[in-house]
């Protein structure tokens, strides 16, 4: 990223709003933080600027911010352990991930986006794609926020807050581990999460018990769906989805 897209945010409008929403910008670059800074500051964002993995993973025990761009080529640990160890904890889940990385290989993003990352940019990147693409993580992040509820297929309305779920308007009783897949799977349509994938969002990580314990969960969450328990499909020799008809 060059030190000439610096005008961009001199010179433009774009994005600005009187939103208070804050940012953790979390690279080891100290060039691309401070131009990464800027031009959120200047569009209305609050900004906590980290230069290693340990010292953003502290500051989540004080403040939570809003969302996080997230360098994976850390100097002490990995982004993907970081966006991992985020996604699979009930305080942090919520909190959208934009992971920055100078990697360009489809593995990585596809890598990336599977453990939880809202989105993924490759270095070098425009300012203007950043903060549009943090815009539209937000916006996102904001309507779901709103109205704290899934709902799928018109037969199945999952409350995020009362953590209580509805098929065709009569409440489900789940156990807290059926509801916790039903909410992994619901809050990415579409995306298969492997049993280890699932197991790990539970804190469960006994690998001899790992094919039994997700499908038993899957068949009991099936049975008490009813009708929506087909809304959920089984990737053959992967793992799970929820997919709405």
């Amino acid at each position: 990223m060059s030190q000439s897209n610096s005008n961009f945010y001199e010179n433009t409008e774009f994005l600005k709003s009187n939103t208070t929403k804050t940012i953790a910008v979390v690279d080891d670059e100290p060039d691309i933080v401070e131009l990464v800074a800027i031009g959120l500051k200047k569009n209305g964002y609050k900004v906590k600027e980290f230069f290693d993995g340990s010292g953003f993973i502290r500051s989540l025990k004080k403040d939570l911010p809003d969302l996080v761009l997230l360098d994976l080529m850390l100097p002490d640990t990995d982004g993907f352990e970081i966006c991992k160890f985020m996604k699979r904890d009930d305080k942090y889940s919520q909190i959208p991930v934009i992971m920055l990385t100078a990697r360009g290989e489809e593995t990585d993003k596809v890598l990336g986006l599977e453990i939880g990352a809202d989105d993924y940019i490759t270095k070098p990147f425009s300012p203007r794609e950043l903060l549009a693409r943090v815009k539209a993580v937000l916006r996102r992040e904001s309507k779901h926020e709103k109205t704290k509820r899934i709902k799928v297929s018109d037969i199945l309305e999952i409350d995020l807050d009362k953590y209580e779920v509805y098929v065709e308007g009569t409440k489900v009783e789940l156990t807290s581990s059926e509801f916790r897949i039903l909410r992994l799977i619901s809050e990415r349509k579409g995306w298969v999460y492997s049993r280890e994938q699932i197991l790990e969002y539970l804190g469960v990580y006994e690998k001899g018990v790992l094919d039994r314990t997700v499908d038993v969960h899957i068949k009991n969450l099936r049975e008490k769906l009813g009708n929506a328990g087909k809304l959920i499909k089984n990737i053959r020799g992967i793992g799970y989805k929820l997919e709405e008809n």
